[in-house]
C-alpha cells in the first residue's frame, strides 16, 4: 500500500493514501468538480507516461489520457472501490490503448515464444552485458543498444507489451497487475517472461551484428 508522509505539529504523520483517494472518489461522485481535477493531476503523468510507451506517438497519447480520464468520470457511479483508483485507471488505459492499436494495425498478430523461467517460476531477470564503459565505440553502441531495445519493446504483441511496461516501467506488482488486466497472476509471469526473452533475442542479434562488423574492419 502507498503511503505518504507530511509533517503536522512537528511530528511526522502517516497518511495513507488509499484513502485520500477513497474520499476524492466520493467527492467526484456527488459531482465535486474539484475532487476529480484533483484525481487528474495525481494520475496524469503516470498515465500519459505509461500511453506513450504503448501507444509510441505523443498526440495519440494526449488524446487517450483525455479519453481515459471522461472514461473514468462517466463510469465513477460503477466504481465500488474493491480495486483501487490508480488500478482502475490504468484497467481503462489499457483498454484503450489496446483498442487504439488494434484499429491502427488492422490485423491480428500471433507470435510463438519458448519458455524461460527461473527455477522457482519467476520471470528470468534481465540479463543483458554490462555497459558501463569510457571506450567512445562502446558507447556509440550502447546508444544503438538503446535504439534496439525501444523497437523490441515496440514490436511486443500488446499483451506482451502491456506486462512488461506496467512492471518494469510503472513498478506495479504481479498481484496489481493481475488486477488491472483482469488475469491470474500465473499469466503475468508467463508474459512478462516471454516479452523479456523477445527483447533479449533483438539484443543478442545486435550485439553478434555488431561483434562480426567490428571483426569485418579489424576492431578489437
Amino acid at each position: 500500500m502507498l503511503r505518504e508522509t507530511v509533517s503536522l505539529s512537528g511530528s511526522s504523520v502517516a497518511v495513507d493514501t488509499l484513502s485520500i483517494e477513497a474520499r476524492l472518489v466520493e467527492r467526484a461522485k456527488a459531482q465535486d468538480e474539484a475532487a476529480f481535477e484533483q484525481i487528474m493531476r495525481l494520475y496524469a503523468d503516470r498515465l500519459y507516461n505509461y500511453i506513450l510507451r504503448m501507444v509510441g506517438n505523443a498526440t495519440d497519447a494526449e488524446d487517450l489520457v483525455q479519453e481515459t480520464f471522461l472514461r473514468a468520470y462517466q463510469g465513477l457511479p460503477q466504481f465500488d472501490g474493491r480495486a483501487s483508483l490508480g488500478t482502475w485507471l490504468y484497467r481503462i488505459a489499457t483498454n484503450l490503448c489496446i483498442d487504439h492499436q488494434r484499429r491502427r494495425a488492422r490485423r491480428v498478430q500471433t507470435v510463438s515464444y519458448s519458455e524461460g523461467e527461473d527455477e522457482e517460476g519467476e520471470p528470468a531477470a534481465w540479463d543483458f552485458p554490462d555497459q558501463q564503459t569510457p571506450n567512445p565505440l562502446e558507447a556509440a553502441l550502447n546508444r544503438e543498444l538503446e535504439a534496439v531495445v525501444e523497437d523490441a519493446i515496440d514490436k511486443l504483441s500488446p499483451k506482451l507489451k502491456t506486462v512488461l511496461l506496467l512492471y518494469d516501467v510503472e513498478e506495479l506488482s504481479y498481484e496489481e497487475i493481475a488486477r488491472v488486466l483482469g488475469i491470474p497472476i500465473g499469466t503475468v509471469k508467463s508474459r512478462l517472461n516471454h516479452a523479456r526473452t523477445q527483447i533479449q533475442k533483438a539484443v543478442a542479434a545486435y550485439l553478434d551484428d555488431a561483434l562480426l562488423s567490428a571483426q569485418a574492419r579489424g576492431i578489437k
